[in-house]
Order: structure tokens, then C-alpha cells, then sequence
């Protein structure tokens, strides 16, 4: 994969991700909150965001969104197969809750 490729996939998951967390805030921001992993105070900004400064931000160079599985156990639950795969999946939110929300700093 060159540069250039990689640059545009960066971009292409940056305005996806900031598009559906705007969505997601507008539609119902405590569970956009819980969802996307993030505190009150960058809710606010990226719900404020206008359609030039989405752009803008999506062109960085850096991913604006993170893997919130940083315990093995919450990935296994999430991406292993079993029959209670439901339960896994609730059990895996459940975790994720009792997780600090990140804070814009």
C-alpha cells in the first residue's frame, strides 16, 4: 500500500467516523457518550463542527478514532464465537462502561 493510499484510507475513516458521531450525538447524546467512548466537553465540539471543518479534520494524517479493547478480555469477548455470543457481547458492554470516558484535554 503507498503513501498515497494510505493517506486516502485515513481520510476516508476520518470522515466516516466524524459524520456518524455527529449523527449519533444529534439522534441521542448519552448513548453517543457511552458509544463513542468520549466525554461531554468534546461531544459539544464535534456536534458543533460544520461540514468544512469535518472536511478539514478528516484530512489529517492521523486516525481520529482508537480501539477502545485495550484488555484482552474485552476483545475475546467481543470477537469470540460461542453459542451465548449475545451474553458475550453484553457482558463486553457491561466492562465497557465501568471504562473513564476519554476527556478532550
Amino acid at each position: 500500500m503507498s503513501t498515497m493510499q494510505l493517506q486516502e484510507g485515513i481520510r476516508d475513516i476520518n470522515l466516516t467516523y466524524l459524520m456518524l458521531a455527529q449523527q449519533m450525538i444529534k439522534e441521542d447524546r448519552p448513548a453517543a457518550i457511552f458509544r463513542l467512548g468520549i466525554g461531554q466537553d468534546l461531544v459539544d465540539i464535534i456536534a458543533g463542527l460544520t461540514p468544512a471543518q469535518i472536511i478539514k479534520m478528516a484530512a489529517s494524517n492521523m486516525l481520529l478514532c482508537r480501539f477502545r479493547f485495550d484488555e484482552n478480555l474485552l476483545l475475546n469477548m467481543v470477537t469470540g464465537y460461542s453459542k451465548d455470543r449475545m451474553m458475550s457481547q453484553a457482558h463486553a458492554a457491561i466492562l465497557m462502561s465501568a471504562q473513564p470516558v476519554e476527556e478532550l484535554v
